[in-house]
Formats: structure tokens, sequence, C-alpha cells
């Protein structure tokens, strides 16, 4: 009996030990992938932004200098020649198939307070940037691709939509999507503008309708827009309110002159509008001066060109 207990003992102080062993070399491997992830995070961040210790600048110190003083005080590398390239490219990276050839990255929007700067990312990701650090402060994640931004109230909330035809409202301070609704009669959306008072949202499509929403009535459950606007028979990559929200622009790059200029109380196109005889060539972009007396748009030749908004007196 005593033989008995004693082998029995031995077998549990090896069994304890075994399971002691196991878990200590999970809580190493735990804490080397917690250690890798961060690092591979800070130098994403670094390749994307640049250090947030020390801003390189190229030219004015050797390379080896420039080197020495980044692993002094970092520890590592992180910004030296930008070494980093395929991180940045898995998140920001070219795929036609989602943006029509637009390189992912180049799609931002920035916040009505020029606090931070939303980044159209792949796969769903919206990435946020501090304009002050130039750091990444946060990410969100949408279920289909993302396509196109429009912050609201001040840049708390930020508006995302793509290729789910859903358009998500997200809290900016909580980093939460608290609604996302389909857009009528949307497969995918291409693109976004809210009013400068937050009360009307805009959302355009590949098919080239675009949808005026009020805001309010659509995060309460009504999915109905206010008005269609079928004035497009191309994808819709750009949409603006000026700045008493009276007239909105819709244009689309893949067709010439294709840009329209509605007034939103009535909801009708400006007939003189593009000029007659003045060829606007593919518009890319383009923004009302903040009194709304000017509009300049830029085109696909490379031009911005600049227009008089006669209706209004001040810049």
């Amino acid at each position: 009996m005593q033989g008995n207990e004693d082998a029995q003992n031995e077998y549990l102080d090896v069994s304890r030990m075994n399971k002691k062993k196991k878990r200590k070399e999970h809580n190493e491997e735990n804490e080397k992938l917690v250690i890798e992830q961060e690092r591979e995070m800070k130098k994403l961040e670094n390749s994307l932004f640049g250090s947030q210790y020390s801003p390189v600048e190229f030219g004015k110190e050797d390379k080896e200098e420039i080197q020495d003083k980044l692993e002094k005080e970092n520890g590592a590398v992180l910004a030296h020649n930008y070494k980093n390239v395929e991180a940045v490219e898995n998140i920001l990276q070219t795929n036609e198939n989602l943006v029509g050839g637009e390189k992912l990255g180049s799609v931002f929007e920035v916040s009505t307070d020029s606090s931070t700067i939303a980044f159209v990312g792949n796969e769903g990701y919206i990435l946020l940037v501090s304009t002050k650090t130039k750091e990444l402060i946060g990410t969100l994640k949408m279920n289909g691709t993302a396509r196109s931004l429009a912050f609201a109230d001040d840049g708390q909330q930020l508006l995302s939509s793509g290729g789910d035809g859903q358009v998500y409202h997200w809290d900016l301070r909580k980093r939460v999507c608290f609604h996302k609704a389909v857009d009528a009669g949307c497969i995918n959306g291409t693109s976004l503008s809210t009013s400068p008072n937050g009360k009307l949202f805009a959302a355009g499509s590949d098919s080239g309708i675009v949808n005026v929403y009020n805001r309010e009535e659509f995060l309460g459950g009504k999915r109905k827009p206010i008005k269609t606007i079928e004035n497009l028979t191309t994808k819709v990559d750009f949409l603006k309110f000026n700045n008493d929200a009276q007239i909105l622009a819709i244009s689309s790059s893949m067709k010439k002159n294709s840009l329209k200029l509605i007034h939103v109380p009535s909801f009708t196109v400006f007939s003189n509008w593009p000029p007659l005889k003045k060829s606007l060539q593919y518009p890319l972009c383009l923004d009302f001066s903040p009194g709304g007396g000017f509009m300049a748009m830029g085109n696909a030749g490379g031009k911005v060109l600049l227009h008089k908004q006669h209706h209004y007196n001040h810049a």
C-alpha cells in the first residue's frame, strides 16, 4: 500500500510540473505575440505618418546619423527610408475592383474642425489620423468595402458607405457604429456628402443615382429619401453641398462635362450649368469657398477651373 501511495504521489508531482511548464510556455508565447504585434503596429504607424518622436528630414543629416538617432530614441529604425512599405500596402493597397482604379489611401475626408483625417482602407477598414500628431488614433471596420466618407456634427460623427450598399453612422468619441441602414436602391455606394448644418446628407452610387435624405428621419428609421436625383448616368464620384446647403454639386469622372448643380430647396437642376461651349473635361473633385461666392473644380487633365457664383456676394 505504501508503495502504491508513493507512486501515485510521484505521478501527481510530475503531472503538476508538466502543467506548470506548459502554462509558462503558453504565457511566454502570448507575451512574445503581444510584443510582436505592438512592434508591427508601431512600424506601420511610423511608415504611414513618420516617427512620432522625431520626424525625419532627409538631406540635413547623412543616413548613418539619422539611423543612429532613430535607434537611440525608438530602439529600432522605424522611419528610415520608409522600409516597411509592404505593411502600408496591405492596408492602403491598390484594388481596381474596389474604387475604380484609385489607390486606397488617396480617398480621405478632413473633419469640419480640422482635427481628424479619415482614410479609406481596404477590406472595409477606415483609418483615423490626428492632424496634430500625424499619428493613427483609431480604426473602424465596415462589413463591406469602404468607398466614401463624410463627417457630421462638427467632426464628432462620421458617415461611410461602400460595397454593401449601406450607410453607416459612427460615433468617433466611442469608436462605434450606432446606426446603419440600406441606401434605397443602392448596391454599391460610391460617394457621400453632409450639409454644413448636418440636417441633410446625399449618397451617390455606381448607377448614377443620388439620394438626398433628412438625416434625423433616416436615423429614426425612415428609409425613403426626400429626393432621388437621376441626372447622371455613370458612377457618382463626388458630392458637395455649398456653405448654406442651397446648392448640391454632383459629378462623375466617367463622362465629359458630367457635373450638375442642384437647387436643394426645389431639387431642380440649374439648366445653365455647365455653361454652353465650355468644356469641363472629366471632373474629379470640387469645393465651394466659405462664403459660397466661388466654386473650384479639378479635372482629369490636371487643371483647376474657378467659377464665380454671382448669387453670393461674399467669397
